[in-house]
């Protein structure tokens, strides 16, 4: 991936990295049904509208018919008021349950040949966490591959989510673009193959300006990493001008924030291929950006609203930088990370997000200081009404798909949303990003029935949500594990949650044993 990243930003000339096998036919999941009756449930419809119940909802084929309340409590049900099942049909006994639209994960890359992972691995993970929708930005597999498994996951005929694939600004050339319209034909040509929008790290700013305004011409949308080889010409304020439909992470946008400087505070020696440099220094970046209430911060954060853009922080991504110990000792790793996932997250200098060569106490607090001032401008964002969406970019600095996308979601609580607000950005948000709340993204009739079903409450816990459960003290005085997504329905399909994590496990067991592992070892070791 980092070479397809270097690739992207600098359009040279180089290797593709060969595609990971397609996923596998599906063989698990039960459904659609000609009516399917969830009883019983208490309802978090994605819209920020708090929970109610219980209510039974009716699902026919792969629509939302009817979400109907039953009652004030479970005891005050009357069976006549209920939906009535039709022959064939099937109802599930959910009372007490949590039921809330599928994740939408805004930044999913389908693992890649450097990680060693298999799409199957990936997508049980995501669909094992309530995933059942993501955006894939750069198709690092390559567009063909990508095009194809959206539409096998589009058919139901892989065990996967829904899949938006965004190919990276250049991808399928030989040569850099040099001219306005190479960039308007390159996006043509990504249409034909089945993109539905584009990545970019920034570029040339006439050849760049081309490519968005073609996007917005076939309707196609867009996400960019403002990196730092071009952010100085082309930051967040310049993109989102172009047409630019959502940022990645934060770069670009402490840039668009300056006040009496107009490049980032970069150290003699910076070396931006060095990644210790290179993330070194982003952690100390948005001290050098305007603070709230200044006037080049009102100015920026207006005109972001007024384009109605989108922020997709990924701040899970970047946690390892403020406490490293934490991210390696997560307690999902040995039985969730492929073997050879964990050796591309140890330090080395070849494999992007590695970066962690001499870590140390100055590094972690930058970055916690980054943090706290980064939440309060994604904070302050959502609550003008700006779109805030969860993406996890899991695959790298030790994170791990599905477990990455739950983090985000603790993150946003952090950054001060109110877990209503959490739910809704990892929802509806995402499907408005996408273009597709008209179909999915909150449970509604007439949209697609993509629904995570919880036992536990995760308005009182986003913990209950992580595939590993939550430890609570039992009336025992024992501790035990609660929680986990139980089931997992996308397009009307019932997925057993709990046995597509098992099969994770059953596959990274049989990995470990075959190469003799029996304990990860930690860096130094």
């Amino acid at each position: 991936m980092k070479r397809l990243l270097l690739a992207a930003l600098c359009l040279l000339a180089l290797p593709a990295a060969a595609a990971i096998a397609p996923g596998a036919d599906r063989h698990e999941g039960d459904g659609p049904y000609t009516q399917l009756i969830l009883r019983g449930v208490n309802v978090i419809n994605g819209t920020g509208s708090p929970a109610y119940g219980p209510a039974d909802v009716v699902i026919e084929g792969n629509r939302i018919r009817e979400i109907r309340m039953v009652g004030a409590d479970i005891q005050s049900i009357k069976p006549e008021d209920r939906p009535k099942l039709k022959p064939g049909g099937r109802e599930m006994d959910l009372a007490g349950y949590y039921v809330m639209p599928g994740i939408v994960d805004m930044h999913g890359h389908i693992g890649g040949d450097e990680q060693g992972v298999s799409a199957d691995y990936v997508y049980k993970l995501w669909m094992g966490h309530g995933i059942t929708t993501i955006r894939d930005p750069a198709c690092g597999n390559g567009i063909d591959w990508c095009a194809k498994e959206t539409r096998r996951s589009e058919a139901n005929a892989i065990t996967a989510p829904r899949i938006f694939p965004y190919a990276y600004f250049g991808m399928g050339r030989s040569a850099p673009m040099t001219t306005p319209e190479e960039a308007r034909e390159w996006v043509r040509e990504m249409k034909k193959k089945g993109a539905v929008g584009m990545k970019c790290f920034g570029y040339r700013p006439e050849v760049l300006q081309a490519a968005f305004e073609e996007l917005k011409k076939q309707g196609m949308r867009s996400a960019c990493h403002h990196a730092q080889l071009d952010v100085a010409r082309v930051n967040v304020l310049t993109t989102a001008r172009w047409g630019l439909t959502s940022m990645e992470h934060w770069y670009g946008l402490p840039e668009a924030l300056f006040d009496g400087q107009t490049v980032q505070d970069y150290p003699a020696d910076y070396n931006y291929s060095n990644e210790a440099h290179r993330f070194g220094q982003a952690g100390r970046l948005w001290a050098q950006a305007s603070e709230k209430g200044s006037e080049k911060y009102e100015a920026v954060i207006k005109e972001l609203l007024q384009l109605d853009f989108t922020l997709d922080p990924t701040f899970t991504i970047y946690q390892a930088s403020r406490d490293l110990m934490r991210a390696r000792r997560a307690e999902w790793h040995d039985a969730y990370t492929w073997p050879t996932l964990w050796e591309f997250f140890t330090p080395n200098h070849d494999n992007h997000g590695s970066f962690f060569f001499d870590w140390g106490t100055e590094d972690e607090v930058a970055w916690r200081d980054n943090y706290r001032r980064w939440m309060a401008f994604v904070n302050d964002y959502k609550n003008r009404g700006g779109r805030v969406t969860v993406g996890s970019d899991s695959g790298y600095i030790y994170k791990i798909y599905g477990f990455g996308t739950i983090e985000e979601l603790e993150l946003l609580r952090e950054a001060g949303f109110h877990p209503l607000e959490v739910l809704r950005a990892a929802t509806l948000n995402g499907a408005q990003a996408l273009g597709a709340d008209d179909r999915i993204g909150s449970l509604e009739p007439g949209k697609l029935a993509d629904i995570a079903v919880i036992k536990e409450n995760p308005l009182a816990n986003l913990k209950v949500l992580y595939g590993s459960g939550h430890i609570r003290l039992g009336a025992d005085g024992k501790p035990a594990r609660v929680g986990g997504v139980d089931y997992t329905i996308k397009d009307g399909i019932v997925f057993d949650a709990k046995k597509l994590l098992a099969e994770v496990r059953a596959m990274v067991a049989a990995e470990k044993s075959k190469r003799g592992i029996t304990q990860y070892k930690q860096p130094g070791e």
